[in-house]
């Protein structure tokens, strides 16, 4: 029998530890100087924004307001850092990475698991700077959200029959349909959503993709889905 089915799992396996204390880290980080610092008032596509002095310099920016490619991997470890719904923002993010990525890690291993993490934060980032791009819309971005996506859609297709209970609803919803819940929300307000929504549904969209797209091409040679 293979390592892969005697290795121990861990409630906090390494990877997704340290990813969640950098992220902690950053955010306590980002309260700190954005207050000492303050806000700087700035202009997006002619639209007023104020941002933080660390927040805006961690954060993705549409390309031609301000982008830089270190942005691509600085976003992923930036939240909310002001604002009513800041505690909810990196609250939500770092406990979903916990509550799915811990079981992915211990299926793959840390190694694999930070590549799938990291390459689908960066096709997140891809398609919402795209669509900000053609639309000629958008505003800076923060937040781990779409490589958290990513996670999801991995889970519900290694371990799609698993039963969830999720919040509001009274009865278990199977993994496969709870995550393609979630894709088809952000996809509906994304398409429609009003002027001043706060969240990056394609940036959602984008790690969902590229999770996708990603686990398809590794489970070509490898497959491994549980139920």
């Amino acid at each position: 029998m293979s390592s892969y089915f005697t290795r121990p799992a861990e409630k906090f396996p390494p990877a997704v530890k340290y990813l969640i204390a950098i992220n902690v880290v950053v955010w306590v980080a980002q309260l700190i100087f954005d207050n000492k610092y303050g806000q700087s008032v700035i202009m997006i596509g002619g639209a007023m924004d104020s941002v933080g002095s660390l927040t805006g310099k961690l954060a993705l920016w549409p390309i031609g307001e301000g982008f830089k490619p270190y942005q691509l991997i600085t976003h992923m470890f930036a939240h909310a850092a002001s604002g009513s719904q800041m505690f909810l923002h990196i609250l939500f993010n770092m406990f979903t990475l916990w509550m799915f990525g811990r079981i992915l890690e211990n299926v793959w291993g840390a190694k694999r698991f930070l590549i799938f993490y990291f390459i689908c934060g960066l096709g997140s980032a891809a398609l919402h700077l795209a669509v900000q791009y053609y639309t000629h819309t958008g505003s800076m971005a923060v937040g781990a959200s779409g490589a958290v996506m990513g996670v999801l859609v991995a889970f519900a297709m290694t371990f799609p029959n698993t039963e969830l209970y999720i919040m509001f609803i009274p009865v278990p919803v199977k993994a496969k349909w709870a995550i393609a819940g979630l894709i088809a929300i952000d996809l509906v307000f994304g398409l429609y959503s009003a002027s001043g929504d706060p969240i990056a549904h394609y940036a959602h969209l984008g790690g969902a993709l590229t999770g996708f797209i990603l686990l398809k091409i590794w489970n070509k040679t490898n497959r491994r889905n549980f139920y």
